[in-house]
Formats: structure tokens, sequence, C-alpha cells
């Protein structure tokens, strides 16, 4: 039975969840500054927006789950631990990236933090964790995929649900519903509108939430986990957020609804975290301010650190 949590405890957790957003929308801020700049190869997809999932989800991740994360997966790993100077190096191709430089943007793996790997293939995650949960059923861990609305089109989200709810599967997976799929709205490609339904059409659970509040992700993730490890099988949360930058590097957004990203920008999860950090944490805004900058000054740090790394060294090939 979940119990409840004491003003001070609430107070304190909300504190340490804007830190950990606040961290998030820092990186991705400087990672497009530095893609800019030439300093990122390849391509970076950003998470602004989206950043109330990722911490929600890790707040009820035990130590010993794993997840697989999307190609948007940046919040998703450092919320889960992963280390804000090795990310940072990491995108930029340096020896001291979490993955030696070799990764990029889309293809990070940290084990060490649960991290089963960033997929750059749509609906990828899914089939990873359902994988991982067989692996795992009946040992007390669980498996957990984030995906986007569009994945739930592909046949990865069909056979894999199918999958998960024969044997019980303890995996949950994440949809992070943020009503685009690339370019396109995602009640254009759709049927029904109705994700949750096509997972309890399997007699799955599913539940779908306001996923720019940390506190009703994480209860939410807490449900699903505690069910998961009793033996109770797979659960489908879909998370309602919003993409508050283009797809990627090169989309303008152009396609937006007039007036859409305005009224998604008061509901910026960093912005209501604030907001109630200050009306329950009791924080003014000098506080609030000397926080932030804080935080800033560390992914300042991160990004200066690794600039200053060194590229891997080229490994030679053995010939049979």
């Amino acid at each position: 039975m979940q119990t409840t949590a004491t003003a001070p405890e609430r107070a304190g957790a909300l504190f340490d969840d804007y830190v950990a957003m606040l961290r998030i929308r820092g990186f991705e801020e400087e990672i497009q500054r530095q893609f800019v700049k030439g300093n990122v190869h390849g391509t970076t997809h950003l998470c602004n927006g989206h950043e109330a999932v990722s911490v929600g989800v890790a707040r009820a991740l035990g130590p010993d789950d794993v997840f697989a994360a999307t190609y948007r997966g940046h919040g998703h790993a450092l919320a889960n631990g992963v280390e804000i100077g090795g990310l940072a190096a990491e995108l930029m191709g340096r020896a001291t990236g979490t993955c030696g430089g070799r990764s990029g943007s889309m293809n990070v793996i940290d084990r060490d933090h649960g991290l089963l790997g960033c997929f750059g293939i749509v609906g990828g995650t899914i089939s990873t964790a359902t994988g991982a949960a067989l692996a795992l059923k009946g040992n007390g861990r669980v498996a957990v995929a984030f995906f986007g609305e569009g994945a739930v089109n592909q046949a990865y989200f069909a056979e894999c649900l199918n999958f998960a709810k024969v044997f019980e599967l303890p995996v949950v997976f994440v949809c992070e519903n943020n009503l685009y799929g690339e370019y396109t709205p995602w009640e254009q490609v759709t049927a029904g509108l109705d994700i949750c339904g096509r997972a309890q059409a399997l007699g799955i659970p599913a539940e779908r939430v306001d996923g720019n509040e940390v506190p009703t992700v994480e209860m939410a993730a807490r449900r699903a986990l505690e069910r998961a490890r009793a033996g109770g099988g797979p659960t489908l949360l879909e998370c309602m957020t919003y993409r508050l930058v283009g797809h990627s590097r090169s989309d303008p957004a152009t396609y937006r609804k007039p007036g859409e990203l305005e009224r998604w920008r008061r509901r910026d999860p960093l912005v209501l975290a604030r907001a109630a950090l200050m009306r329950e944490h009791g924080m003014d805004d000098d506080a609030v301010a000397a926080l932030e900058k804080g935080v800033e000054r560390e992914v300042t740090a991160a990004f200066e650190a690794a600039l200053e790394a060194p590229f891997p060294q080229a490994q030679e090939v053995a010939h049979a």
C-alpha cells in the first residue's frame, strides 16, 4: 500500500525533481548550442518538454531495474544517473564519453545505470525491454521501455505486448505521447486514438496520465512496477506531454497548430515544478534563481571538460 508522504518529504522530492529537470533542460540547450558550433556530430533529438516523464519514472525504478531509451534519450539517461560529463563527452565524440566517444547521440549504453541502450529504430525499445523482461522474470526486477506514440503503429508494439502478456513478463511500457510523430499529428495516423485501449484489449492494465507533472508520473509508474514485481505482468502508461522544440536539429516545427506551442509552454514541466517548489518548499525567487544558477554552472563545467577531452584513438583491425 502506498503511504502518504509528509510535507517535508514532498518538499524535498519537489526540490530534487526540479534540479533533475533543470539538469536535463540545461543539457539539451547546451547540446543544441554545441551542435550549431560543429562540436556534435551526426544528428541529435532533444527532449525539451518531456523531462517530467523521464524523472517521474526514474523516481520509481529500483537500482537493479533496467530501461531502454529512445533516440530522444538524453533525459532518460540523465534522470537515471548517467553522469552528465560522460554523456556530454559522448555526444561530442570524446574518449571520456559514456561509451568512449563511439556511440553518438542515438546509441548510448550504460549498463551500470540500467540503460540497455538508446535506439534510433522506432519501437526498438519495446522489443529490447520485452526481451530483458523475459530474462528478469521471477527475480523481482523490471524492464521499462520508453517510446513515442508513433511507435504504437509499428509491429513491435502489437507483437511484444502480446508476448509480454502471454508470459506475464515484468515490463512497463511507457508511451511518451507528445502529439506528433516527427512532423505528423498523431491523430492523423493512429486509428481509434486509444493507445491504452490497444493494451487493454490484450488484458494489459493501461493508464493515461499527465506527463508534465513528476508526482503524477511517479505514482503511476510505482503502481505499474509493483504490479510487475508481484508477478502481475506488463502495464502500459501513456504519458501525455509535448515536445517544445522541433523533431530534430533541422526542424523549425512550422506544422504546429496556431497557439498550440504557447498553450503548452504554460504547462512546461519546469514551470509547473518551479511554482510547486515555491509554494510547498517556501523558496522565494532569489533562492530558486540561485538553485538554477548552480545547475547552470554544473552543466557548463561538464561541457567545458568534455571539450577539453581527447578524441578516441583509431584502433587497428586484426586480420586473420
